[in-house]
Formats: structure tokens, sequence, C-alpha cells
């Protein structure tokens, strides 16, 4: 690192306090006592040199992130719960409860980067700043909740487009579930070979993919369960699984109980 850098490092971040729902921090370096909202979770978008090295990181755990110093210009956005609500809306179905890292879109990054390069000053680059950061959120969650972010493997050796295509592979697993998918049949659709898609769908899932496919069924038996009359058997059966057994098995790995008592449980509650 260069003097320059060095210096570049030590200088103060800047800091935009929108409102209690809303801090805006544009900096490098770990940031020291910002105004956090409260039970806030963070958006932190890291503005690498080239759109490759740029992510995208979703995390409840707002002290280790700013305790965190980077080298790189990072733009964090802290978010209380009501103002999560107020720009993902009432209908949003994932969560921030664990740290995610994503790949940068190519979208997002320009918001990102005209709110570092802003160079308006006084009252219309605060108005700037707001507007951007507002937008930023916004389709940031938009993006996550349409399953449209890319994973990032922390340590991993997968390109973008290698991701890319893992992440189809996940779409193909929600979408054809109840097709015999082979994991030649996957490979041959994604454009991989056997090694690179297994190591990397565990790596940007945390899970291989007949684990991934077994969920997906089971998730679905455990709806069939509850808004259809068909037998025990016939749900297993609709959903993978050639004997009776083996499906009460998996469901009861899963669920902790077996499907008779969880359709019992739940239609009595």
């Amino acid at each position: 690192m260069d003097r320059e850098e060095a210096a570049a490092i030590t200088r103060p971040y800047e800091q935009i306090v929108v409102s209690h729902e809303l801090t805006v921090l544009i900096g490098r370096g770990a940031f020291d006592a910002p105004v956090v909202p409260e039970n806030a979770v963070a958006a932190a978008y890291g503005l690498g040199a080239i759109h490759a090295s740029a992510s995208l990181t979703l995390t409840a755990d707002v002290a280790g992130l700013l305790g965190h110093a980077a080298e790189a210009t990072r733009i964090i956005l802290l978010v209380s719960p009501s103002g999560v609500t107020k720009t993902r809306g009432q209908e949003a179905v994932t969560t921030v409860d664990e740290t995610r890292t994503f790949h940068l879109p190519v979208e997002l990054r320009a918001i990102a980067l005209a709110l570092r390069d802003c160079d308006r000053s006084g009252e219309p680059r605060a108005f700037y700043l707001i507007a951007k950061a507002i937008e930023l959120l916004c389709e940031t969650w938009a993006r996550l909740d349409a399953g449209q972010l890319i994973p990032l493997a922390v340590d991993s050796q997968l390109s973008r487009a290698d991701s890319v295509r893992i992440l189809a592979v996940k779409q193909l697993i929600e979408e054809r579930w109840a097709e015999k998918l082979s994991l030649e049949k996957i490979a041959a659709a994604c454009g991989l070979n056997r090694e690179k898609l297994t190591r990397g769908f565990r790596e940007m899932f945390a899970c291989t993919i007949a684990e991934a496919i077994a969920e997906r069924r089971l998730q679905q038996a455990s709806v069939m369960l509850l808004t259809t009359d068909l037998p025990v058997s016939s749900v297993g059966y609709e959903n993978g699984y050639l004997n009776n057994a083996s499906f009460a098995r998996a469901f009861g790995r899963r669920f902790g109980m077996s499907p008779s008592d969880y359709r019992a449980c739940r239609l009595a509650a």
C-alpha cells in the first residue's frame, strides 16, 4: 500500500443521517461511532476497482461490519426494521437474519458509484445523496426478493459466470423439482462439469444438490399435507418418494415429526 492509499483510509468518512430509520455512510476503513438506527440491519456495497470485485453484503451484525476496516470505498446503509418495511414492502418473503454476500449487479453498482462520486455541495448534495441512497436500497430489496442476486462464496475460486450458472441450477431445482433430476442432466443443462458444479453449489448454498432437491420436495409435501385430502403415502409419491417409509423418515428428519402428526397438529391449531 502506498502513502496516498494509506492516507485515504484514515480520512474521515461521510455520514448522512436521513432519519431515525436510515443512516448513510460513505468511506474507507472502519467506521467509528456512527449514528445507528435501533435494531438496524446493514446493506454494505464494496466498490472494487473493477466490476468483478464489487460486492454486496446484507447483515444484521452491524457492529461486526462497522468494525471491519476495508481498503476499498464502501457505502453502508443502516436501516431500522420500519425503514426496511417502507423501502421493501409488507409482502417481502426473505429476511436479513444472517450475513450474506453477493456479487454486486452492474445496475446497483452504478447507483452506488453515483453516491460515491457526487460532486455537488451544500443542500443539493445532501438531497442528491439521500435520493440515491433510498433508490439504492429499494432496488437492492427488489432484486433480493426476486432471487436475482448471485451469492458470492467467500474464498471461492468461482468466476462470476460460473456463479450465474450455478444460480441457474438453483432456479432449475425450484421449477423442476418433481422431475427425476440426475447430476449428469443438471451439469449438462448448466454447462459445468460435475466437479465444479457440486463444489460450487455447496460453496454458494451450503448444501448439496441432492439436499436442495430434497428440501424443495419436502416443502411441497408439507403444503400438500395441509391443503389436500390425499393419503400420506400419495403425498410422498407425488413428491418423488417411492415408498411411505422413506418419505416418513425424510419428513421426520426435516420437520421433527411424522407426516401424519404434522397434518394433525397443523389442522388442529
